[in-house]
């Protein structure tokens, strides 16, 4: 069970889980986010908390169910590819915070491991990537997959804030990455935790092994 990170992504998980009690559904695995990999639940940013409305819902209905709570994800760098490529500069407003972030391919093979082999109810899963780094060491592995330097600087609330709004992003969205920075800037220290990997025999990807997977991307070439 997935949906968009939107304002309606309680109501929209509540209803499958309904629709999958209703039509029998045995057993509902949870792609959830309580940014686990990073040292605390963030209570302040409002995914967390309604991500945890929803396990609460789906914990109630009766049926059997499973949580995935995975880190911040890869993937979330190939936004800052027109910064990246143009000014070799990863902007963003982290501080000296490390993160432990995990590629989501990975999270899909926990995930199919978990829908193919069954059981594994009532769980919950933190699944994070194998190291917990610094943006400047974030920036260094994407320099070092495209070629050229690329350096971390970092920037203050607002002007983040006023660049994701350039780009074009909706205000809800933009309030949420907000809080989700500010919540990683007072618990700067990461952990890993990689049992979900273990148990389900998942190589864990490292983060220089997904920036040479997306060099093209980071240099501007797709």
């Amino acid at each position: 069970m997935i949906s968009s990170s939107n304002p309606q992504m309680v109501e929209t998980q509540g209803r499958f889980v309904d629709a999958s009690k209703a039509a029998g559904v045995a057993h509902v695995v949870k792609f959830s986010g309580k940014e686990s990999g990073i040292g605390f639940e963030a209570r302040n940013f409002r995914f967390t908390r309604m991500h945890e409305e929803i396990e609460q819902y789906l914990e109630r209905s009766g049926l059997a169910w499973t949580h995935l709570r995975p880190s911040q994800f890869m993937q979330v760098y190939l936004r800052e590819t027109p910064t990246i490529a143009r000014k070799g500069q990863l902007l963003l407003a982290h501080e000296n915070a490390k993160l432990s972030p995990v590629d989501i391919e990975d999270i899909a093979d926990i995930a199919f491991a978990i829908l193919v082999q069954g059981g594994h109810h009532s769980r919950g899963f933190e699944i994070t990537g194998p190291e917990a780094l610094n943006m400047a060491e974030i920036a260094a592995a994407i320099g070092a997959a495209i070629g050229k330097p690329v350096r971390y600087q970092n920037v203050s609330p607002e002007d983040r804030r006023r660049a994701l709004e350039a780009a074009g992003l909706p205000s809800f969205a933009i309030d949420a990455l907000d809080e989700q920075a500010a919540e990683r800037r007072r618990h700067p220290e990461s952990r890993v935790d990689l049992g979900a990997h273990t148990l389900f025999g998942v190589k864990p990807t490292t983060f220089a092994e997904f920036a040479r997977r997306h060099a093209a991307a980071f240099r501007g070439d797709a």
